[in-house]
């Protein structure tokens, strides 16, 4: 929604909007605020990674995969989310702190268990990696350091670390062609954060600021309308990236 006020005389727009956090979320019923933690595009988006990697490997298996994916999807899609929203409530959801926390941890909880099955069947290592990858996570999340926070941070512990986890847990070690992808992985989050980091300013911010245009005499562009340049291409890359995955998942197979 959107208050519009406009003059003729100089062309300018002047829109105070009102708008969702972020534009696959629905909050307001307990129902929708538990779905938009999970934030589904970005989290598939993620979670492909992880496949992209495993399908690299010069062996594949299933157990391993379904494994690691699950693993960062618990990590990941449930307790990062949750510990973002508990630290500074981003979504705007109505979920208590107490129930934050509990999401949290039983994330953090479901990812240990099954990286210490996955040293059971596989390699001790495996913990190791998980240790890693809860440190990365609740390090960003939380914010424990300012390095930690940062687009590079990002696009290190959510684009090449799954990649690296995934291809590392077919092949119990690392090669030239996991290093790739990883970078790969690490430009590609970049530019997520480079369209996601001014739509969420909009949708977070703007309910309590106004959004002049200047020109709009031969058409308005509004909040929504300005969004979509950046919205846009996330909702493809996103698709784009799970569609990737699974090419090269159908390929190896």
């Amino acid at each position: 929604m959107a208050d519009v006020g406009a003059s003729a005389v100089t062309g300018k727009l002047e829109i105070t909007t009102r708008l969702q956090p972020a534009y696959y979320v629905r909050t307001g019923t307990v129902r929708g605020d538990l779905a938009a933690l999970l934030h589904a595009p970005y989290t598939r988006w993620h979670l492909s990674y992880v496949v992209a990697g495993a399908a690299l490997a010069p062996t594949f298996h299933w157990v391993p995969l379904v494994g690691a994916v699950a693993a960062f999807f618990f990590g990941t899609g449930i307790a990062a989310h949750a510990f973002d929203e508990w630290h500074n409530h981003p979504l705007r959801t109505r979920l208590t702190d107490r129930t934050l926390a509990l999401v949290g941890a039983g994330g953090v909880a479901g990812s240990i268990a099954i990286a210490a099955l996955g040293a059971l069947m596989i390699s001790p290592w495996i913990l190791a990696w998980a240790v890693a990858g809860v440190l990365l996570m609740m390090g960003y999340t939380l914010e424990w350091h300012r390095w930690l926070h940062t687009d590079l941070a990002f696009a290190f512990g959510w684009g090449a670390f799954p990649v690296l986890v995934g291809y590392w847990a077919q092949a119990q070690q690392l090669a030239l062609a996991a290093l790739l992808m990883a970078g790969a992985a690490t430009l590609v989050s970049l530019a997520q954060r480079a369209l996601s980091t001014p739509a969420r300013y909009i949708r977070r911010r703007a309910p309590s600021t106004s959004i002049v245009f200047e020109d709009v005499r031969d058409g308005a562009w509004d909040a929504e309308h300005l969004l979509t340049t950046w919205e846009t291409p996330l909702k493809l890359l996103s698709a784009a990236m799970v569609a990737f995955a699974a090419g090269l998942l159908a390929a190896r197979l």
